[in-house]
């Protein structure tokens, strides 16, 4: 697919973001950013535009799924940057489809916090394909005013005072993940169980199921049952706690010592990107790991950028808010990774949700 085709396509489409003012159009080089909508918001890319000869064209995608196959579809050679999950880097990289991050051109990856440094998760071979952009945590969220004690991952396996009152996410990555922390099995094995250990899994999840309100998928169908106090308790995102709060409702959030999910979004660049639309994507690139984007994304996700470039330009409330004041909250980071058996994985998940 040639690059003026994928951008015509693009600009049929509902998930085109705007160009910018229309003096832009005119720039020097243009760059297509293939992305989540929150991440591109106009007023998070002004300063950018502003100092730099470039224009950016966006291009939305729902799911990082639908994003590798635009890539493999020919994307690859039409779009200069993308936003694949921590986890799924591999994916690309084993299609061939990145480029390693040419650090010298990004100043500000200096500034990555040291747990990004430390994860071997978007490299291959020593060299970064994904760099770490923005992240955050996958708690449990509960109605403090309707438990007696801040939860861990015991609740949806043990006692019976909140049972059809839980909810856990319709996705075998984490409900496996889950199940696999409250048994104790380290981070190390997690992710290539063997039959023992995915029996112990399938034994717990049996338990789990029989206590739960829901599966969801929905967020807001999530935050609705919470509202209404059909569901005290879940693994949940982050929205619903601050949603909630808002509105009145007493909410806790609780991070469990057994560890916590953890999540992150990479920026790369497709393997084909080369001379003036690959100096304009890095300059981009440092600019998303810098202070104005990242004070932005703060403020207005809220989420954290991956570096502490804006860390000192919020308050401490800001800073709470998206769980940079203290961050020994990463200590017990879980970082999702594909599992060696994830085929096996889904079928179990697909088993307990039957039974």
């Amino acid at each position: 697919m040639l690059r003026r085709d994928f951008i015509k396509t693009a600009l049929a489409g509902t998930a085109l973001g705007a160009l910018g003012p229309a003096a832009r159009a005119s720039a020097s080089t243009d760059i297509l950013w293939m992305t989540w909508e929150n991440l591109a918001k106009d007023d998070y890319l002004a300063a950018f535009l502003d100092r730099h000869d470039i224009s950016i064209t966006k291009t939305f995608i729902g799911t990082d799924d639908e994003q590798f196959a635009k890539l493999r579809a020919g994307g690859a050679s039409s779009v200069d940057l993308i936003t694949p999950g921590l986890d799924k880097v591999e994916y690309y990289t084993a299609s061939d489809l990145l480029q390693p991050i040419d650090f010298d051109k990004v100043p500000n990856a200096a500034l990555l916090y040291d747990t990004f440094n430390a994860t071997s998760l978007g490299k291959v071979d020593g060299e970064t394909y994904g760099i770490p952009f923005y992240w955050g945590i996958n708690p449990i969220v509960y109605r403090a005013d309707l438990m007696d004690e801040e939860p861990d991952w015991s609740v949806f396996f043990e006692g019976d005072a909140y049972n059809g009152k839980l909810a856990m996410r319709d996705y075998a990555l984490e409900g496996i993940m889950i199940a696999a922390m409250y048994l104790g099995i380290p981070e190390t094995e997690m992710f290539d169980m063997d039959d023992k250990q995915l029996a112990e899994i399938k034994k717990v999840l049996m338990i789990q199921k029989s206590k739960l309100r829901t599966y969801w998928n929905s967020i807001g169908d999530l935050t609705n049952l919470f509202a209404t106090g059909e569901v005290v308790c879940a693994f949940s995102w982050v929205p619903p706690y601050y949603d909630l709060k808002a509105k009145g409702i007493e909410m806790g959030m609780a991070k469990p010592k057994q560890g916590v999910i953890g999540w992150c979004d990479t920026i790369a660049v497709p393997k084909d990107v080369s001379g003036a639309r690959l100096d304009a994507t890095f300059e981009l690139i440092n600019y998303l790991l810098g202070p104005d984007y990242g004070k932005m994304l703060a403020v207005g996700g809220p989420y954290a950028q991956s570096t502490s470039a804006a860390r000192d330009l919020l308050s401490e409330e800001e800073q709470d808010k998206i769980f940079i004041k203290d961050l020994s909250v990463m200590d017990n980071f879980v970082w999702k990774q594909n599992p060696v058996r994830y085929n096996d994985w889904v079928a179990l998940w697909n088993e307990v949700k039957a039974s």
